[in-house]
């Protein structure tokens, strides 16, 4: 049997642990505050596969993540950051930067 080339959004978050559970992953999605290479998505079943690129808005910020891997189920912490790799944000503009 072939290795799965895409995988539902909510399924890929939960397995990434970027999310608690699958429904707060699909509420996240129908809210529209996830983005698959810029382009907004609403639905938990949108396909992804590795190369895409996700924004998320999640807890007062905003993460880009690149997915380098898909799984076939929740695995423990270490094998979850394999699934992902995070692109550095610029810091903010703050008060203690403009002196």
């Amino acid at each position: 049997m072939p290795a799965e080339t895409r995988q539902r959004i909510d399924k890929w978050l939960w397995f990434a642990r970027i999310v608690r559970t699958r429904d707060f992953a699909a509420g996240l999605v129908e809210m529209g505050q996830i983005r698959i290479n810029r382009a907004k998505v609403l639905k938990p079943g949108h396909d992804v596969a590795i190369g895409d690129v996700l924004t998320i808005a999640l807890h007062g910020r905003v993460r880009v993540l690149k997915i380098m891997g898909l799984a076939g189920r929740r695995g423990p912490a270490s094998a979850a950051r394999d699934l992902y790799e995070e692109a550095a944000m610029p810091i903010s503009d703050s008060p203690d930067d403009k002196k």
